[in-house]
C-alpha cells in the first residue's frame, strides 16, 4: 500500500512538473511560431500555430537597411561578450589567487573592499562611468562596451572562497619541483576548479549578452549597437507594426546565448554544485 502511495505521488509530481515546464516554455513557443506567421496572421490571429507557414520574416532580416543591421548587432554583441568574459575570468582568477595565497600589505583592506562592492547596486556606478568615458571621448566605441566588464567582485569572491579550501599540499609539492606560482595556478589549481570558473564564465556571458541599459547609454550610432539595444530600437522604428518580423529577429538574437547555455549546461550545474551556490 505504501509503495502504491509513493508511486502515485511520483506521478502527480511528474504531471505538475510537466505542466509548470510547459507554462515556462509557452512564451518561447509563441515567439518561435509567430516568427513563421504572415504579417496579417501575426496581428489578427490568436492561435499558437500558424495557419500559413512562411520564411519571409527570416529572409527579410538579410535585407534590412543600414539603420537596422541585425547581423552587425549580433557580431558586436559577440565581440563584447567574448572579450568581456575572457577579461573577467583572467582578472578574477588572478585577483582571487593573489588574495588567497600571497601575503602583502593592505590585503585585508582589498578583501573588505571586494566584499563591500557586492553590496553596491550596479545602477549607482552607471552615470559616473558614463561621464568618465564621455570626458575621455570614448563613447560610441567598443572601449566603454568592454572595459566595464573587465572584472567582477562576485567572481573574485567566488574563486577566493574555493581557493581557501583547496589543499595547499598539492601546490607545495609543485613548488618543490621548481614550478613558479603562475605554473602552479595554470597546471595544478585551474584543472581542479575549472567547473567553478566555467560557472563564472557562463554567468558573465549571459549577463553581458543580455545587458541593455549600459549599451543604451554609451552607444548612439546604429552600426555600434548591441543586439538588445538594436531590437529595442526596432520597436520604435518602422518594424514595430510587424510582430512576426520582430519575433524572427528575437529568435535569431536568442540562438547564440541559448546554444552556449545548452552546451555548457552540464558543466554549469557541476560548477554550481561544487562552488556551493544555492
Amino acid at each position: 500500500m505504501r509503495k502504491k502511495s509513493t508511486s502515485l505521488s511520483s506521478i502527480v509530481n511528474l504531471i505538475a512538473a510537466t505542466i509548470l515546464g510547459l507554462l515556462f516554455l509557452l512564451p518561447i513557443l509563441w515567439m518561435i511560431f509567430t516568427s513563421f506567421k504572415t504579417l496579417s496572421e501575426s496581428i489578427s490571429s490568436s492561435s499558437l500555430l500558424p495557419h500559413t507557414w512562411t520564411l519571409d520574416n527570416y529572409r527579410s532580416l538579410t535585407q534590412m537597411s543600414d539603420d537596422a543591421p541585425i547581423f552587425r548587432w549580433i557580431l558586436n554583441t559577440g565581440v563584447v561578450t567574448v572579450l568581456g568574459t575572457l577579461l573577467v575570468i583572467v582578472v578574477d582568477v588572478l585577483a582571487a589567487y593573489s588574495l588567497a595565497r600571497l601575503e602583502f600589505r593592505g590585503k585585508k583592506i582589498i578583501l573588505s573592499t571586494v566584499i563591500a562592492a557586492l553590496t553596491i547596486p550596479g545602477m549607482l556606478t552607471l552615470f559616473p562611468a558614463f561621464y568618465w568615458f564621455k570626458a575621455l571621448g570614448l563613447l560610441d566605441s567598443f572601449v566603454p562596451l568592454i572595459l566595464p566588464y573587465s572584472s567582477s567582485a562576485l567572481g573574485v569572491f567566488l574563486i577566493y572562497n574555493i581557493l581557501l579550501s583547496f589543499p595547499k599540499e598539492l601546490e607545495e609539492a609543485a613548488h618543490l619541483d621548481g614550478a613558479s606560482q603562475l605554473t602552479i595556478l595554470r597546471n595544478v589549481i585551474l584543472p581542479s576548479i575549472w567547473p567553478a570558473v566555467l560557472t563564472l564564465a557562463v554567468i558573465t556571458f549571459l549577463n553581458i549578452y543580455n545587458d541593455y541599459l549600459w549599451p543604451l547609454l554609451v552607444i548612439n550610432s546604429p552600426e555600434m549597437k548591441t543586439i538588445t539595444t538594436g531590437l529595442a530600437s526596432l520597436i520604435l522604428g518602422s518594424n514595430f507594426v510587424n510582430p512576426a518580423k520582430m519575433m524572427a529577429s528575437t529568435v535569431v538574437a536568442t540562438l547564440p546565448a541559448l546554444i552556449i547555455f545548452l552546451i555548457s549546461n552540464r558543466f554549469f550545474v557541476r560548477g554550481v554544485t561544487s562552488s556551493g551556490i544555492k
